[in-house]
């Protein structure tokens, strides 16, 4: 049986492995290696709870867009949203299910904020502020 392959745009066999297709990065899925306690504590319930309140809190927005940080392409964005660790789990894993270490990021921004394009300070202040909904 055929299909249109969604990583090259071409025709294949159903059981065709398309060499377009992204490999996974993650360390649990490396040969022989162990998940971390941040991959385990990733998969955990109490972090999806977690994740599901701070976009609750965020309205469901990007905060870097609300701000309207550079690489803002629209102000009320809530597109490919996930939840950034301010500090990152393996520096400060005590801090794992703190609010203020939390904030609602677009991929872009969550890309930036990795990056340390967007500092600490400013996403520290954008998880603190309370949206203002006028």
């Amino acid at each position: 049986m055929l299909k249109a392959c969604k990583h090259c745009g071409r025709i294949h066999d159903k059981n065709h492995d398309c060499g377009k297709k992204p490999k996974k990065n993650h360390a649990a899925f490396k040969k022989n290696a162990a998940p971390t306690r941040a991959d385990r504590f990733r998969w955990s319930g109490a972090w999806k709870r977690k994740t599901e309140d701070i976009k609750r809190r965020d309205l469901f927005l990007c905060r870097a867009c609300l701000a309207e940080l550079e690489g803002t392409e629209r102000k009320h964005n809530g597109r490919d949203l996930s939840v950034h660790h301010i500090e990152p789990l393996e520096e400060a894993f005590e801090l794992r299910l703190a609010d203020d270490n939390l904030v609602t990021l677009c991929a872009g921004h969550h890309r930036q904020a990795e990056q340390g394009e967007i500092s600490k300070e400013i996403l520290r202040r954008l998880a603190k502020e309370p949206i203002k909904t006028n």
